[in-house]
């Protein structure tokens, strides 16, 4: 799914400095909580979707009692690095870049598409501007295999889709499981231009030194995979989305 890395050398030097957590006995889940159906604040200011459904099943398989917070995408990994919290939720790739600095679990999705958001018509995706959130895959994407469009990054989200809308960008590029919904209730977007394959998987990002935490939360994603829990949440959530092999 989405995402890439940010200031890699620099989260290196810091990575051996994590603040120890008041109460060990609480794992703190973070999610950016603005990539619906990943993860959303929902009415009642609560964090919901796709992720927290996942998130608070797996913390009662492993048997850890999980606090949730939100933060902001830019700076989500060095936070967790800092100690901030101990888990990252949020959508993220597994990418070799970011293995550099954060440990990932087993994946809790396949790879899922990526795709472009446009003004329903004919968009030329290689040489026009493309909107993408600021450190994700996607907008790595444009860089490495777009060599003729324009990179716009933003940082959230909701900012690359307004930017189409306004004129600004011609096409967002992000996951498609995010994009679908919006143009199905616009009917001056479309998805156009097929499906972008790139990213290796969704996992939840830990600190390199928390290996206990993570073979934890490794058996729990197993256990859901076994008994096709897993899959029925991905159903539920993100329907065209690859389910894990039976």
């Amino acid at each position: 799914m989405k995402k890439l890395i940010l200031s890699l050398a620099a989260l290196a030097l810091s990575a051996g400095m994590a603040a120890a957590q008041t109460d060990p006995s609480v794992v703190r889940l973070a999610t950016e909580g603005a990539y619906p159906p990943y993860n959303f604040i929902n009415d009642k200011g609560e964090v919901d979707g796709f992720e927290r459904e996942l998130g608070d099943e797996l913390c009662k398989r492993a048997e850890l009692n999980c606090t949730w917070t939100t933060n902001a995408w830019d700076s989500i990994i060095p936070n967790l690095v800092s100690g901030n919290y101990d888990v990252i939720i949020a959508g993220m790739s597994i990418t070799p870049e970011r293995e550099q600095v954060i440990a990932f679990s087993d994946p809790y999705t396949q790879p899922d598409p990526s795709a472009f958001l446009a003004k329903t018509g004919n968009t030329d995706f290689m040489t026009g501007t493309i909107a993408a959130q600021t450190g994700t895959i996607q907008a790595a994407y444009v860089t490495s295999n777009m060599p003729g469009a324009s990179l716009l990054e933003f940082a959230t989200a909701d900012e690359t889709v307004a930017a189409v809308k306004n004129g600004e960008a011609d096409a967002v590029l992000a996951d498609k499981a995010y994009l679908q919904p919006i143009a199905d209730a616009d009917p001056d977007l479309a998805i156009e231009g097929g499906d972008q394959l790139i990213g290796g998987g969704v996992g939840l990002g830990m600190r390199q030194s928390d290996t206990e935490l993570k073979a934890k939360f490794d058996a729990a994603i197993q256990s859901m995979k076994a008994d096709g829990s897993l899959n029925a949440m991905i159903k539920k959530w993100l329907p065209d989305s690859a389910p894990f092999p039976s």
